[in-house]
């Protein structure tokens, strides 16, 4: 269900507190979740009107279920794209790709399901209601419940800023942004999107079609041929589904699979731009510069830098079903 929001009137409260430039990298800024929307809160933690946390899981599936607090609202902002089922009750709310930037929302007390059918990670707010207009209450939160946008940018520009800088930053630069995030959240003309306009089983064979081929040139009528379609409602379907064009996903696609063969391979910049589709290393190199933010090899070098303190953390924390592992995407 897609609904528009109304405009409310949201309180910010920044009080000036020494300790939150002193956050160090250990004591992080967006805590990462042990299990899917659940974090050890402090007593300090359960008093803020904004809590910030961050989920990622590598494995290739995933379910989960958790019900929002009574006097929050959840809002999970996708930070890599996913393959995402969610429900309630045995509805299916959104079933599909989920691009980098999606977020969606639930109301307070209620319960969601999820199941994960690629790699995600997830920066997870729980919102004070009272950010809300009134007649958001728990008492009428259907009419909040379930609202789902793809390709926000102002949403998965914060939440890129957080994800990137939060930790190092402290505990007062998170703050900020996620009261950014709930301001924007009760906009009246916050964007929504029709989602799943091309039906799941041609949007899952042009899927498979690009996981087989994309380290070579596929062209769009290729694409419009496996999906069965003309190339004009091809594109248009497509990008309603998934809120991509057929390019950018192809793009996407391969800067994934590049990242992936950067964090687990020592192979030479050039190798890899041709292993993923692209003729040369400097059109790979603006590619992923354009989409991650870094040169490949900046971001290669950032994710070995990370890794020890991931090895650190994992070590730390008991093993779960849900434990999450860091991953970076898209």
């Amino acid at each position: 269900m897609l609904i528009e929001l109304q405009t409310g009137h949201a309180r910010i409260n920044l009080p000036a507190r020494p300790q939150d430039h002193e956050v160090s990298h250990a004591a992080l800024a967006i805590p990462r979740e042990g299990s899917w929307r659940h974090i050890a809160c402090s007593s300090e933690a359960t008093t803020e009107d904004i809590t910030i946390s961050r989920w990622e899981d590598s494995r290739a599936s995933g379910s989960h279920a958790a019900i929002t607090p009574h006097d929050r609202y959840f809002v999970g902002i996708a930070l890599k794209t996913t393959r995402a089922k969610l429900t309630r009750e045995r509805q299916v709310i959104f079933d599909g790709v989920m691009p980098s930037g999606t977020f969606y929302v639930s109301a307070p007390s209620r319960q969601l399901s999820a199941q994960f059918e690629a790699p995600c990670a997830f920066l997870h707010l729980h919102i004070s209601a009272d950010y809300f207009p009134a007649r958001w209450s728990p008492g009428a939160a259907e009419e909040l419940d379930d609202l789902i946008a793809l390709r926000d940018p102002l949403t998965a520009g914060l939440a890129k800023a957080l994800a990137e800088q939060g930790d190092a930053a402290g505990h007062q630069f998170a703050r900020c942004i996620g009261q950014i995030l709930a301001m924007h959240l009760i906009r009246p003309e916050l964007p929504r999107a029709k989602v799943n306009a091309l039906p799941k089983w041609r949007l899952r064979r042009v899927e498979q079609h690009v996981a087989a081929h994309f380290e070579r040139s596929i062209s769009l009528s290729e694409l419009a041929s496996v999906a069965g379609l003309s190339r004009m409602h091809f594109a248009a379907q497509f990008r309603a589904a998934t809120g991509y064009r057929p390019r950018e996903y192809l793009l996407n696609y391969r800067i994934e699979h590049a990242q992936s063969l950067l964090t687990t391979t020592e192979r030479p910049l050039a190798e890899i731009a041709l292993a993923v589709g692209f003729s040369t290393q400097a059109h790979f190199s603006t590619v992923f510069k354009r989409i991650s933010g870094q040169t490949p090899a900046r971001w290669r070098a950032a994710s070995k830098a990370e890794r020890p303190d991931i090895d650190m953390l994992s070590r730390r924390r008991p093993s779960t079903d849900g434990d999450w592992i860091a991953k970076t995407a898209a």
